[in-house]
C-alpha cells in the first residue's frame, strides 16, 4: 500500500538581544554553568517578570518577512509542566493569541517549481535550562542542570502540516534559516542552539483528508539529522500499521550514532499544560508606530534579491539562489560585481575558488582571508591580460594564504603573463624544430595533436604565456 507523508515543523529560533526576555541577565553562549540566570530566571519568590520590547521588535520583524498578520494585542501565558531544567515550574510563552498569525514561506522544490508552506503563527516564549550528563562535568551516572539558558527570548514558528517528505522539510527548514539571519533576528547557530526543529510527523492513504496520528521528534540540531529522523520515522510508521500494529501519539528523540528515532514520553495535549493567561504580565500591545518603526529598516529579502540578480546582472538560477544563500555573501558578489563590471566572472569565482576555500577552511564568508577588494583585483588583472586564468588560480592560493593582494602576489613571483609575441613565436619554432614528428600528424589531420603544442608551449613559458596569442600563432606556424 502508498501511504502519502504528512509533516509539520515546529522551529524554535533564539532572538538576537543582549538580555533574556523577562531580565537583565545575559544571554552570551559559552559562559560557566548558571552564572548567567537572575532571580527572575530562577523564579525565586517575589520577583516580577519584565518583557524586553527587543525581543517583541524582532519577532515583529519576522512577521513583516513572512507576509503574516500582527496582532495588535497578544497575550503571554503560563505553560506548566515539571521538568529538572524549568526552575519555575512552568514556562511563559504564548498559546491563544501569539503575536504572529498565518503568514506563508515560500520553498523551491527539486524539480524547480514553487510551493508555498503556510505558517500557522509565531509566538513568543522563553527557553528552559539545559541537563548535563557528561561525566567530566557532574560525574558518573550523576545529571546536573544548567540554568543559564533559562529565559533566553526564543520566537517559535509553527508550520501548516504542508510538508509532504524529508526533503520538503529540510527546504523549508533552510529557508526559515536563511530568512532569521537575513532580517538579523537570529545568528541561526545551530551548534549553539541558536536554531532547532520539532517535527511532527504522520502518514495517511493517499486522497484521505483526516491526518494521521502523529509523532513529534523534538530537538534535532542540523538538516542532516532532520532529513534522517523523518526518513527513519516514516519507514516505522510504514512497517508498523502494514504489520497490523497500532500508532500512538508520542514524544520522541533521534539518536544519531543509530539512526534511529525512539519513544521519550506520551504527547501531551494543550490541557495537559494547563495554559492560563500570565497575572505577572500585562497583555502585549502594539501600535502603527511601533509597528512601523520596527520594520522600517527590513532589508531586501532573500526571494526578491534572488530575482533582481537573475535579471539585473544576468546570472542563471542556480547561481542566483547560491549567491544569495546570506546576506554578507550577496553583498560580497555585489562588491565584487560592481568593482570589475564582469558579474558572471565575479560569480564564477566566488562559486568556485573562494566557496570550496571556505568550504575546506569550514568558515563564513565574513572570515574569508580574500576580502571582496581583494578577489576584484585578481579579476582585474585577469581582465587586462596581466596574469592568465591558470595564473589566476595560483595568484588565488597566496592571496588565500596571506601573501598579500593581487598585486604584490604577482610583482613578488613575477609571474606577469609574456604577452609579447616575438617572444611566444620565438618559443613555438624552437618547439616546432625539436618535434618533427608530430608536426606531421598535424598537417596529416591528427587534430589532437595541436594540444600537445601547446603544453609544450605553456610548459616552455611556465604558464605565462598568452592562451590566445599561443592558439592563433601555433596554428599559424603549423599550417604553413
Amino acid at each position: 500500500m502508498q501511504w502519502e507523508t504528512v509533516i509539520g515543523l515546529e522551529i524554535h529560533t533564539q532572538l538576537a538581544t543582549q538580555s533574556k526576555i523577562f531580565s537583565g541577565a545575559p544571554t552570551a553562549f559559552g559562559a560557566e554553568p548558571n552564572t548567567q540566570a537572575c532571580a527572575i530566571d530562577l523564579g525565586l519568590p517575589g520577583v516580577l517578570p519584565v518583557l524586553n520590547a527587543e525581543a517583541v521588535r524582532l519577532a515583529v520583524r519576522f512577521g513583516r518577512a513572512i507576509e503574516a498578520e500582527i496582532a495588535s494585542r497578544s497575550v503571554f501565558a503560563r505553560k506548566n509542566y515539571f521538568y529538572p531544567d524549568l526552575p519555575k515550574g512552568y514556562q511563559i510563552s504564548q498559546y491563544e493569541r501569539p503575536i504572529v498569525g498565518r503568514g506563508k514561506v515560500e520553498i523551491v522544490l527539486d524539480d524547480g517549481t514553487i510551493k508555498r508552506i503556510g505558517v500557522t503563527r509565531a509566538h513568543l516564549e522563553e527557553d528552559a535550562g539545559k541537563s548535563l550528563h557528561d561525566p567530566g562535568l557532574v560525574g558518573d551516572g550523576q545529571t546536573g542542570v544548567d540554568l543559564n539558558r533559562a529565559g533566553t527570548p526564543l520566537l517559535e514558528i509553527v508550520s501548516e502540516p504542508d510538508l509532504r517528505s524529508p526533503q520538503e522539510a529540510v527546504a523549508y527548514a533552510r529557508k526559515v534559516h536563511q530568512l532569521v539571519r537575513y532580517i538579523g533576528i537570529s545568528d541561526g547557530n545551530m551548534q549553539e542552539g541558536s536554531f532547532r526543529m520539532d517535527a511532527n510527523v504522520s502518514i495517511r492513504p493517499p486522497g484521505q483528508e483526516e491526518l494521521g496520528t502523529r509523532t513529534e521528534i523534538k530537538n534535532l540540531n542540523s538538516f542532516r539529522y532532520l532529513e534522517k529522523a523523518i526518513q527513519f520515522e516514516v519507514e516505522r510508521q510504514v512497517e508498523l500499521i502494514e504489520s497490523g500494529g497500532t500508532l500512538v501519539q508520542e514524544t520522541r528523540l533521534y539518536d544519531a550514532v543509530k539512526d534511529e528515532t525512539r519513544g521519550m514520553r506520551s504527547k501531551e495535549e494543550a490541557n495537559d499544560y494547563r495554559y492560563f493567561p500570565d497575572p505577572d504580565l500585562l497583555p502585549l500591545e502594539i501600535d502603527a508606530e511601533f509597528l512601523a518603526t520596527a520594520t522600517s529598516d527590513l532589508p531586501e529579502l532573500p526571494d526578491a534579491k534572488r530575482e533582481r540578480f537573475h535579471a539585473e546582472y544576468g546570472l542563471s538560477e542556480y547561481d542566483a539562489s547560491l549567491l544569495t544563500t546570506s546576506r554578507e555573501l550577496a553583498d560580497y558578489f555585489e562588491a565584487v560585481a560592481r568593482e570589475t563590471g564582469e558579474p558572471k566572472l565575479a560569480a564564477n569565482w566566488i562559486g568556485g575558488e573562494l566557496m570550496a576555500a571556505l568550504n575546506k577552511a569550514e568558515i563564513e564568508i565574513g572570515q574569508s582571508q580574500v576580502t571582496a577588494r581583494m578577489l576584484a583585483g585578481l579579476i582585474k588583472r585577469l581582465q587586462d591580460g596581466t596574469i592568465s586564468g591558470k595564473i589566476a588560480k595560483q595568484v588565488f592560493e597566496s592571496m588565500w594564504s596571506g601573501e598579500g593582494d593581487a598585486d604584490q602576489v604577482i610583482r613578488s613571483k613575477g609571474l606577469e603573463q609574456i604577452t609579447d609575441s616575438g617572444a611566444i613565436e620565438a618559443m613555438i619554432d624552437a618547439i616546432i624544430a625539436a618535434n618533427p614528428g608530430q608536426v606531421e600528424q598535424y598537417r596529416a589531420g591528427k587534430q589532437k595533436v595541436f594540444g600537445f603544442f601547446v603544453g609544450q608551449v605553456m610548459k616552455a613559458s611556465r604558464g605565462k604565456a598568452n592562451p590566445q596569442q599561443v592558439n592563433e600563432i601555433l596554428e599559424r606556424k603549423l599550417r604553413a
